[in-house]
C-alpha cells in the first residue's frame, strides 16, 4: 500500500479484522481441493494464490505438485499458512501484500487462483488487472465467490445495512454473479465455464453458527464492535442474522448449506 491509495484506511481495517479468521480453515480446506481440481491444477505450473487466508488452497496445489507462491493483506494468516508448509515440508512462497499491487512480474504464473479472497479488494478492476497482469497468455484463472443470492451473499449484504461501506468499495458478492464476472472479463480471457458447489460448515444451531461468525469473519466482527454500548440494536441485528441462517441450516444434519460458484478462464 502507498501513500496515494486512497483505501489505504479500509485495508488496514480489512487487514485487522480478518486476523481471526484461522478457525474457518476446517471448513475451506475441502472446498481448496475442489478449486484446485476445478482449475486442473498439475505438477511442476507455477501458481499464484491470491488472498491466500491460512494457505489452503496454496498447500493444496503445492502437495499436487505445483510451484506456489500465496499472497495475504493479514500477516496473522500469511504466518498461520506458513506453518502448514513446515508441517508438510513444502517449499511455498507466502508474503502479506494487496492484491491491488502484486509484488510479481508479468506474465509469470501458469495458473492464479482465489477462493474468497481478491473478491473483498475494493477495485475490482484493479484486483482482476493485476490477477491477469502476472498470469501468462493462456494461463488459467479460476476462483471461488459467494452469489448475492445465497446466504454469504445475503450475509455481506445485511451487514452492508448497518454497516456500510466507504464510498467506491465494490461489494465483494458481484463477483458471484456470472454475468457481472463475464463482464469484468470480457475481452481479457476466453473459455470462460462456472460450477456451484457446496461448503456444509457443521453447527450445533442457527445460534451456534452466528457465534461463530462473529468471532471469525472480518466485518462481522467489526459490526459486532460498532453495537457493543447499543444493546438493543445488537439484539436486533442478531435476531436478523438468526433468521437469515435458519433458512440455510439443515437440522437433520447440523450442518449450514452455503453454495458457492467456481469461475475459471484463460488468459487471452
Amino acid at each position: 500500500m502507498t501513500a496515494q491509495d486512497p483505501f489505504a484506511s479500509f485495508k488496514a481495517v480489512q487487514k485487522e479484522a480478518w486476523s481471526l479468521f484461522t478457525p474457518m480453515e476446517v471448513f475451506t480446506t475441502p472446498t481448496a481441493a475442489k478449486l484446485v481440481g476445478f482449475a486442473g491444477v498439475a505438477a511442476g505450473q507455477r501458481l499464484l494464490d491470491v488472498g491466500c487466508g491460512t494457505g489452503v488452497v496454496a498447500i493444496t496445489a503445492a502437495r499436487r505438485g505445483a510451484k506456489v507462491r500465496g499472497l495475504d493483506l493479514s500477516p496473522v494468516l500469511i504466518e498461520r499458512a506458513r506453518e502448514h508448509a513446515q508441517l508438510v515440508n513444502l517449499d511455498v512462497d507466502f508474503v502479506d501484500g494487496d492484491a491491488e499491487s502484486l509484488p510479481y512480474g508479468d506474465n509469470e504464473f501458469d495458473v492464479v487462483l482465489s477462493q474468497f479472497g481478491h473478491m473483498f479488494a475494493p477495485r475490482p478492476d484493479v484486483a482482476i488487472g493485476e490477477m491477469l497482469r502476472v498470469l501468462k497468455p493462456g494461463g488459467t484463472i479460476a476462483f471461488s465467490t459467494w452469489p448475492p443470492h445465497l446466504y454469504v451473499g445475503r450475509m455481506f449484504a445485511m451487514i452492508g445495512r448497518h454497516l456500510p461501506p466507504p464510498e467506491g468499495v465494490a461489494s465483494p458478492v458481484l463477483w458471484g454473479d456470472p454475468k457481472i464476472v463475464a463482464e469484468r472479463l470480457a475481452g481479457k480471457a476466453k473459455d470462460l465455464s462456472f460450477e456451484m458447489d457446496m461448503m456444509t460448515p457443521s453447527a450445533l444451531s442457527p445460534q451456534h453458527f452466528r457465534r461463530t461468525m462473529e468471532s471469525t469473519i472480518g466485518p462481522l466482527i467489526k459490526l459486532v464492535a460498532q453495537y457493543k454500548d447499543e444493546p438493543d440494536k445488537l439484539k436486533s441485528f442478531r435476531a436478523e442474522f438468526e433468521a437469515l441462517i435458519s433458512e440455510y441450516f439443515d437440522a437433520g444434519h447440523n450442518v449450514m448449506r452455503q453454495q458457492f460458484l467456481m469461475t475459471k478462464a484463460r488468459k487471452v
